[in-house]
C-alpha cells in the first residue's frame, strides 16, 4: 500500500491492529438463570448472573485467584 504520509500509515496500521484485536476478543458469557456463585444456587436476578453482589464479589476473587495460579 502506498500512503501519502507516515501518519496516514500510521492510522492504518493502528485499525487493522483494532480490528484485530475486537476479533480475537474472547466472547462474553450469556446471563446464567442460577447464580454462578458455586456456593449459592439461589436464581439469578434478571439480566445478572448473580443472585446478589456478594455472590458477584465472591466469585470475582475466586476467578482472580485461579488466574494468578496460573500465572505463578
Amino acid at each position: 500500500m502506498n500512503f501519502a504520509d507516515p501518519i496516514d500509515e500510521a492510522a492504518a496500521r493502528e485499525q487493522q491492529l483494532i480490528e484485530v484485536a475486537l476479533a480475537n476478543r474472547k466472547a462474553p458469557e450469556p446471563p446464567s438463570p442460577v447464580c454462578r456463585n458455586a456456593d449459592c444456587g439461589e436464581p439469578s436476578q434478571t439480566g445478572t448472573s448473580y443472585c446478589c453482589a456478594e455472590c458477584r464479589e465472591d466469585d470475582e476473587k475466586w476467578q482472580r485467584a485461579m488466574q494468578q495460579r496460573r500465572v505463578a
